[in-house]
């Protein structure tokens, strides 16, 4: 596995933001819907091992796989372009504008969502065999998973909105770090291998990804989950959303940034 310099890939992910906001929107629109897709699949398969085998670690354990996936087909997570976009703008790149960031994370927001929205149908409709028949064990823990993690912060206020917050944060800093963790090799082995600890981390952790939950709070609504829209947007999907960018760039992207890239002077010792 070759080791490649923290100032090498850090320039890299400079170079990747930059693609990425000069990517047309069809491209990035698909490239996003299948990273959804895909990492909705992988949740799915999660919590079904995690039901299965009641074993919450072994879940933990495969779900990176969907993670993976995604990366190597150089599909486009919501989570992935808080981190690496910004620091395009920042490296005063041409054409890398504010208005340019925010259009490339609504792109691919919107599609992460259409993604995540098309499976949580298609194993809704698979559970229940076109909804005649009840969803069974595995659509219970998510309707279960659903309601906890809405009214369940909703119950504690502000206090509850905050911890999805920091939630969030924590997410996006390992998420963030497997995708950073990709660069350091060039090796395939070497980038899975990368990828897979800090992901494994975060799901077994409980924290809160932005795009799961596109998948897994729909698909709780659509099997009979006892909360609104609402409550998924204000009491999960916005904060969400919000500290997975606060930690994907304020805890991985811009340390890495300023440290390897727009370094300081070195000090001179008498």
């Amino acid at each position: 596995m070759a080791y490649v310099e923290p100032k090498e890939f850090v320039t890299k992910m400079v170079d990747s933001g930059e693609q990425k906001v000069l990517m047309s929107v069809k491209d990035s629109f698909i490239r996003a819907f299948m990273a959804g897709a895909i990492l909705a699949l992988a949740a799915m398969f999660a919590v079904t091992v995690t039901v299965k085998t009641g074993m919450p670690l072994v879940g933990a354990i495969l779900f990176p796989v969907g993670f993976i996936m995604l990366y190597l087909m150089k599909f486009d997570l919501l989570t992935g372009v808080f981190t690496l976009v910004p620091l395009a703008y920042l490296d005063g790149r041409p054409g890398v504008t504010i208005k340019q960031v925010l259009r490339n994370w609504g792109i691919v927001f919107l599609g992460n969502f259409a993604g995540c929205l098309t499976i949580a149908f298609f194993m809704s409709f698979i559970l229940t065999y076109g909804y005649n028949v009840d969803g069974g064990e595995i659509a219970a823990k998510v309707s279960s998973i659903g309601e906890s993690r809405t009214l369940g912060y909703q119950e504690h206020g502000v206090a509850g909105w905050f911890t999805i917050f920091i939630r969030g944060m924590l997410c996006n800093w390992m998420v963030s770090m497997g995708v950073v963790g990709a660069l350091v090799s060039t090796s395939a082995s070497g980038k899975i291998m990368a990828m897979w600890m800090p992901v494994m981390l975060f799901f077994f952790m409980g924290f809160e990804h932005s795009i799961v939950n596109m998948f897994l709070f729909p698909f709780s609504l659509i099997m009979g989950g006892e909360f609104t829209v609402g409550d998924y947007l204000v009491w999960n999907e916005i904060p969400t959303v919000l500290g997975n960018l606060v930690g994907g760039f304020l805890l991985v992207g811009l340390p890495l940034y300023l440290t390897h890239v727009r370094t300081s002077p070195e000090r001179k010792i008498a």
